[in-house]
């Protein structure tokens, strides 16, 4: 273990033991990982995940928003991107890495006035976990903005075009091929006037603060959409279950496409939380219900 750690260090990581993720994660909620390393650049990053993949399991986070960790012990390497975050300008594309974090990119695309990313002002977490999931709000979906990413897949960088990427509703490639780990994104973006999209940025914040719990720690929304016509927040509230609750797990009060945290909620507790709902929602509407979230 001591001799890891030292590679660890000597590949230019800062490396925290016995790390619990529930510092980590926007649920407040996980238990300790064996290995949490924050890469100082990104050639840290491929570095250390090179030297590792032939040790122990690894999982990449971005900035931890669409997980449910375990509450037990973990022996696992987490690998976290959140100083790759490294942004760039070139007229109508924008080079990002995996950890930036959307409301940066927002923000600086507004700077520099260039329209594309209104939708995502709000979406809590990286740019790479945005590909990953193919996040998407008011329409919007991150894959409309790629023009290639820029990925590991183990032994080399590779680049992948969006036809490459089987990019479909809160799902990709990355979801299928864990192997594959994203490094940079380009996005397309087009000339726009700068209070216009800010504007446009405000109000889309503004709706996310009427209709979000955002006051409480969560995963954001916990249920895909099984099909086009059924809402599942919606459904969920029909079923009466707005603010039940096991343990300090809740369906929001606010949106019951939600789960939040009451204060110290335990992962155990939001998975029969999970398997509740999806069973009444089986029972009463003859749906599949599948979660958004990553449950480990």
């Amino acid at each position: 273990m001591e001799k890891i750690f030292e590679k660890l260090l000597e590949l230019g990581n800062d490396v925290k033991l016995d790390e619990k993720m529930e510092y980590h994660t926007s649920f407040r909620i996980g238990g300790p990982v064996k290995y949490f390393i924050i890469p100082n650049t990104l050639e840290s990053f491929v570095s250390t995940y090179n030297f590792l993949k032939k040790i122990m399991e690894i999982k990449v986070v971005g900035k931890c928003t669409n997980i449910l960790p375990s509450d037990e012990k973990m022996n696992i390497a987490i690998l976290s991107t959140e100083r790759i975050d490294r942004i760039e300008f070139k007229n109508d594309i924008v080079l990002c890495e995996s950890g930036v974090p959307l409301k940066k990119l927002c923000l600086e695309s507004m700077e520099n006035s260039l329209s594309g990313f209104e939708k995502a002002y709000g979406i809590p977490g990286s740019v790479g976990g945005a590909v990953y999931m193919n996040a998407g709000a008011y329409g919007w979906v991150t894959a409309e903005n790629i023009i290639y990413v820029e990925a590991f897949d183990g032994e080399k960088i590779i680049k992948l075009f969006p036809s490459e990427m089987e990019f479909s509703y809160r799902n990709s490639i990355f979801r299928k091929k864990k192997e594959l780990v994203i490094l940079r994104v380009a996005f397309k973006v087009i000339n726009g006037d700068k209070e216009k999209i800010k504007i446009k940025m405000n109000e889309i914040l503004k709706r996310r603060y009427t209709k979000q719990p955002l006051e409480f720690p969560s995963a954001g929304s916990v249920f895909k959409r099984p099909r086009e016509d059924f809402y599942v927040g919606t459904a969920i509230e029909n079923l009466g279950l707005k603010g039940y609750a096991i343990g300090d797990a809740q369906v929001s009060e606010k949106h019951a496409g939600f789960i939040i945290n009451r204060g110290n909620a335990k992962a155990e507790e939001v998975k029969k939380l999970i398997e509740y709902i999806k069973n009444k929602i089986k029972n009463v509407y003859n749906v599949n219900l599948e979660t958004e979230i990553e449950i480990w």
